[in-house]
């Protein structure tokens, strides 16, 4: 049904491939797009949620040198490119709550601002997931700050159910977690 990659991306099916819209694995070559995506979509999402200070600190840890050295240990990154700019991403992986039954895990989904609300976080949750399946990680989970209000509904929506709760200390801050559960499909 969808078409295989070539190169560094072979075997892997994509998932979306319209005109000039595409997601595939990431390359070592794209940290500092993937960066830029990290940098606008953080401060974004988490401006008024994560104290500004801890914030700014937690987004120049992610630089470009961070992703290069990510992908250099082939951590499982998934770019999504609109007219050939990287506008999107997502990572995965085994599940790093193991007290869960869901064996894999999305650590993360962002989009650039202006690519929100166009259906393109659907795109990249739907490729994480196959690359799960892929993996043998067919259920899984995603952990979320509480108050990120829009990614609470967005992982409702793709029919996640409250799998736990839990907390994450951000500088001196304890922020409540919500961790949603998906069963193999």
């Amino acid at each position: 049904m969808f078409p295989l990659c070539e190169g560094a991306n072979a075997g892997y099916a994509l998932p979306m491939k319209l005109g000039q819209i595409g997601i595939r694995r990431a390359e070592v070559a794209d940290a500092g797009r993937i960066a830029d995506v990290h940098d606008a979509a953080w401060r974004q999402a988490y401006r008024g949620i994560i104290p500004g200070r801890d914030l700014e600190k937690m987004i120049a840890r992610r630089g470009p040198l961070w992703w290069r050295r990510a992908l250099h240990r082939h951590t499982a990154v998934l770019v999504l490119e609109v007219g050939g700019d990287i506008v999107g991403y997502a990572t995965l992986g085994p599940n790093r709550m193991r007290m869960l039954p869901q064996a894999g895990e999305i650590y993360e989904i962002y989009l650039l601002p202006e690519h929100q609300g166009l259906g393109f976080g659907r795109s990249l949750f739907d490729a994480a997931r196959l690359e799960l399946r892929r993996y043998g990680l067919a259920s899984f989970s995603v952990r979320v700050l509480a108050d990120n209000e829009s990614a609470v509904a967005f992982y409702r929506r793709m029919g996640g159910r409250m799998a736990a709760e839990t907390g994450e200390r951000i500088g001196e801050a304890t922020l409540p977690v919500a961790v949603f559960g998906f069963d193999a499909e």
